[in-house]
């Protein structure tokens, strides 16, 4: 029998180090960026009822149809990875009773799952931040989330996107504009792809959401919801312009963002870039006012984003490896034991530290230029008889005996600058 290779799931890719090292800077600046907004981290679980994405996403939307990962377990539950984190959130929200708790402001983070195509941008597994404003209905919160959102592509050095804002109205002037627009679309169905004639029959607002040239070109003259507003919907979004206005965070008025999801209304955006082709969306939400009571909660208004975070890893430079403070090295056998209590005891100092773990002298200092560490720590039988250590700084090259405290203080000097 032969051996085969085994590889990981095609559109599932494994986290390796240079990788990680860009996501923690991403999770980082946004814990940092959220916080100062008084937002709390929250920890959702992977697997959710398929029942959940089925009520509040769309039962006819891409994702419940035809990308998400839904299965039946041994115990007959029917179940799914979560494709994306607004229901979940929801969802805890009322399971956890805070409907009376007053406004609840939650940021997660963690891997989604949609079976799409591969592509640049796009995977099966993708790691996602979010954040979701619950309890709050004026254009004024929606104008700080939006300037949060700006806030934390500022903070990682994003500058090359755009925000494009738009509205979507309400229950109460969306079925006129519905109904205009499917008048339109009729009219040109000829000229729409198989999926837009799909879209027409189940929610016509996602035609305009379509990239195929032709169909971009049909919608040239298309009615726009800004025309077709209520009064209510009109003056939220001239409130939410004022307050990104009065915040400085410029946008862009863009009627053919209409989001993917059904359980939108009103206030929609999305962080383009030009720099990543056609997947160029890097953050996007919107207001969705009424998901929660949809899903047998009261009627509670709420807006949220989220942010793809392998994508805006695209747009930030490779994340350098923090160097190693110390490689320990022993000089002969009846030190290891003293030289690996010294690594040990150096890591509670605060440092990082690799142990070369004994043998030749040769292979352990190779290990400490391969490892690229800052100082070597070397324990030979004066040292250990003396209770010194011999430290020698690599980038200068100088070399002393001294003791653990002096170690510990050198190393951490140079640590600081």
């Amino acid at each position: 029998m032969t051996k085969k290779k085994l590889q990981s799931i095609r559109g599932i890719h494994d986290g390796l180090p240079s990788q990680v090292r860009q996501w923690r800077m991403i999770e980082d600046a946004a814990k940092k960026v959220f916080t100062s907004y008084a937002f709390s981290e929250v920890r959702l679980p992977i697997l959710e009822p398929t029942e959940l994405f089925v009520r509040s996403v769309g039962e006819k939307t891409d994702i419940v149809s035809k990308e998400m990962y839904a299965f039946e377990d041994q115990g007959g539950d029917h179940i799914c990875l979560r494709p994306e984190g607004t229901a979940g959130a929801v969802r805890a929200y009322l399971q956890a009773g805070l409907t009376r708790a007053g406004a609840q402001r939650w940021f997660y983070m963690g891997p989604m799952f949609r079976r799409e195509r591969p592509q640049k941008g796009r995977l099966r597994q993708f790691q996602q931040i979010g954040a979701e404003f619950f309890g709050v209905s004026g254009p004024i919160e929606d104008a700080e989330i939006l300037a949060m959102a700006q806030r934390f592509l500022d903070v990682l050095g994003i500058k090359q996107t755009r925000l494009e804002i738009n509205t979507l109205g309400c229950e109460t002037c969306r079925p006129a504009y519905r109904d205009a627009l499917l008048v339109y679309l009729q009219a040109r169905r000829e000229q729409l792809c198989e999926t837009c004639h799909e879209r027409m029959d189940t929610n016509p607002m996602r035609v305009l959401d379509c990239k195929v040239e032709s169909c971009q070109a049909a919608l040239k003259q298309a009615p726009e919801m800004l025309h077709q507003l209520c009064d209510v919907c009109e003056t939220h979004f001239e409130g939410l312009k004022a307050g990104l206005d009065t915040l400085d965070v410029k946008y862009e008025l863009n009627p053919r963002i209409v989001r993917g999801l059904d359980y939108y209304n009103r206030t929609a955006f999305e962080f383009i870039t030009d720099q990543l082709g056609a997947q160029g969306t890097v953050l996007a939400g919107g207001r969705y006012d009424g998901l929660v009571e949809s899903l047998a909660g009261p009627a509670t208004p709420a807006i949220g984003f989220a942010a793809g975070i392998e994508r805006l890893a695209m747009l930030l430079p490779e994340a350098e490896a923090k160097s190693l403070d110390v490689a320990v090295v022993a000089l002969g056998e009846q030190t290891l034991h003293h030289a690996l209590i010294q690594a040990a005891k150096l890591r509670e100092a605060g440092l990082s530290v690799v142990f070369c773990g004994g043998g030749s002298a040769k292979r352990q200092f190779k290990m400490a230029d391969r490892e690229q560490a800052r100082f070597v720590v070397t324990v030979g039988e004066d040292e250990m008889k003396a209770e010194m250590l011999m430290l020698k700084n690599l980038n200068t090259g100088e070399q002393a005996q001294v003791s653990f405290a002096q170690v510990v203080a050198a190393v951490g000097e140079t640590k600081a600058c």
